[in-house]
């Protein structure tokens, strides 16, 4: 090997661990400036009220005390915050799944007139903030017939306002589920479906029996997204909900923040403990989660 290529091997290198650790420098910046924020309310809720603004933060409690828990969990309601939370944010969770998989499922492997038209259309609507849908969504669950004391035309009742049907029913579907399922499915090759298709086997078989095991990394993201998404939720609780039996978690913690003064100590320890939820799920799954980002923009 000559001098000339032992030297500009040697550049390569230097400019390859030069570049890692301006990554790891990067990498580790975002981390500090996305964890400090939960780290010190986790400390916070473990000081009294009159330490937690001291300047600068303590980030270990110099009186530790656990009071600030207590005081949640003697909370009324408190069960059933967590409880309504829970079941909203599996339900949505389990129904998105499901139809936005079915769905995918479609949009990938099956073929029929306008499907990529309908497509690109589903993914227009991505544009479109979230808020614009507000008044829409409260205007049909009002005047869903039959329920809420609504006759067979919708009207004279509140519909599915107030009730767990409002929190659950509007999110079980998900255009941007749909597309990541989508870019996955599109990944499991074809002659595996027809092989099936020619044992006899019908599509919804195949869906359920072939194309939902092999897409569990995106099944897994999706999972991990909604119910994060569910569970943190508190404008669209707000504008629905109005009776104490169906508050949600978000809705719980809100009861703490007052006109003239709020109980931060409260606050930081209810908030800790609505986050733990949020923190398992996303621990159990994180392999499958990593897996499916990844993968899922393989292939368009």
């Amino acid at each position: 090997m000559s001098g000339v290529q032992l030297s500009d091997r040697l550049r390569y290198s230097n400019l390859n661990k030069v570049g890692m650790i301006l990554v790891y420098l990067i990498l580790i910046t975002g981390v500090v400036l996305f964890t400090a924020p939960w780290a010190w309310m986790v400390s916070a809720s473990f000081q009294p009220l009159k330490d937690m603004f001291n300047w600068p933060p303590t980030w270990w409690p110099e009186h530790f005390t656990t009071g600030n828990y207590t005081d949640f969990l003697d909370a009324a309601g408190l069960g059933v915050w967590f409880l309504n939370s829970a079941l909203i944010s599996v339900s949505v969770m389990v129904l998105q799944l499901f139809f936005n998989s079915l769905a995918a499922y479609a949009f990938a492997k099956r073929r029929f007139p306008g499907r990529d038209t309908i497509f690109t259309f589903m993914l227009g609507t991505l544009m479109i903030p979230g808020t614009v849908f507000l008044i829409p969504n409260y205007l049909i669950l009002q005047h869903i017939p039959l329920f809420g004391g609504n006759n067979i035309l919708g009207q004279g009742g509140h519909g599915w306002l107030d009730s767990l049907w409002g929190l659950t029913i509007p999110s079980v579907v998900s255009v941007w589920g749909i597309f990541f399922i989508r870019q996955y499915m599109k990944s499991i090759p074809d002659e595996l479906l027809d092989a099936a298709r020619i044992d006899g086997a019908h599509e919804f078989l195949i869906y359920l029996l072939i194309a939902l095991p092999l897409s569990g990394p995106a099944l897994a993201a999706n999972a991990i997204s909604t119910f994060t998404w569910t569970w943190n939720d508190f404008f669209w609780p707000l504008i629905v909900i109005s009776s104490p039996k169906f508050r949600t978690v978000q809705l719980g913690l809100a009861l703490f923040v007052v006109q003239h003064r709020t109980r931060w100590d409260i606050v930081m320890a209810g908030s800790v403990l609505a986050t733990l939820p949020v923190l398992a799920v996303f621990l159990i799954f994180q392999r499958y989660f990593i897996r499916g980002i990844a993968l899922s923009g393989m292939k368009g």
